[in-house]
């Protein structure tokens, strides 16, 4: 999987991934006059603007673009993933991407959520701070949300001993959920943990700690179906305005299937 800023010749792509997801998943929400009006609000132009200014990245799987991501500022403005790729953690992979880039140089990420959009958002902290209503054809009314979340730095120096985890958000193909929590040790640059909960009857993991505070490691576990599965993981940390931690993770089955998935995790 690969993220990086688009380049001129992706317009075209980037242009065809943004109008399809529109086009496929917008007319479930809303009416055609609002389709058509977010049709034209990103259109070529526009983007070819974007990506001009060096606002627009692009994420690939085996070479082929699935997704987009764009933010100005502390604005994220215009988030998409092709419909059939959708439900696999690519979307949430972006945001929180998106989010640490933000938190370079500000406190506070914004967006204007679309209707299908919204409950992605609220999963990944954002809250609505205000409604919006805009008249687009015909006497239409397009509602909006505006959203906010608190971003801030990763920070080095994490110590993760005693610490307790449960998931927020995890790809479908994944077996943990917000019934399975995680308790960390660490000595050193040693991690480990234990889990259990929801489908998951037992299950550890072992690896290491970065200097960022980043982790790679190996984890194992048996669920209610009395299958055991091996993974491996690299996740990401952020630490809280309260110091608490919130893990983004990108994982990959070392048994049955071997697909990918992405995970966010809060400490509680």
């Amino acid at each position: 999987m690969i993220y990086e800023l688009a380049k001129t010749e992706d317009l075209k792509t980037v242009y065809d991934v943004v109008q399809h997801t529109i086009k496929t998943v917008y007319p479930k929400y809303y009416p055609i006059e609002v389709v058509d009006f977010f049709c034209e609000l990103h259109s070529m132009e526009a983007i070819a603007k974007d990506i001009e200014k060096g606002f627009v990245s692009i994420q690939k799987i085996d070479e082929n673009i699935v997704a987009t991501g764009c933010f100005v500022d502390n604005h994220i403005t215009r988030v998409y993933v092709l419909p059939e790729c959708q439900k696999k953690g690519y979307g949430t992979f972006i945001m929180k991407t998106i989010e640490a880039q933000i938190g370079e140089k500000y406190d506070k990420a914004y967006l204007d959520a679309s209707l299908p959009a919204a409950a992605l958002y609220e999963k990944l902290g954002f809250s609505t701070i205000k409604h919006e209503r805009y008249p687009v054809e015909n006497g239409v009314i397009l509602a909006y949300e505006i959203m906010e979340k608190e971003v801030h730095q990763v920070s080095a120096g994490i110590n993760y001993d005693g610490r307790k985890f449960v998931p927020k958000m995890n790809s479908e193909n994944g077996e943990v959920s917000e019934q399975t929590v995680f308790l960390y040790h660490q000595n050193g640059c040693l991690l480990w943990a234990e889990y259990s909960g929801g489908d998951i009857l037992k299950g550890s993991l072992i690896g290491s700690v970065s200097d960022n505070g980043e982790l790679d490691f190996v984890y194992h576990h048996m669920n209610r179906d009395i299958e055991v599965k091996t993974g491996k993981c690299h996740s990401v940390p952020t630490v809280l305005k309260n110091g608490k931690i919130e893990l983004s993770e990108q994982w990959e089955w070392t048994s049955g299937d071997f697909s990918k998935g992405e995970s966010l995790l809060v400490e509680v």
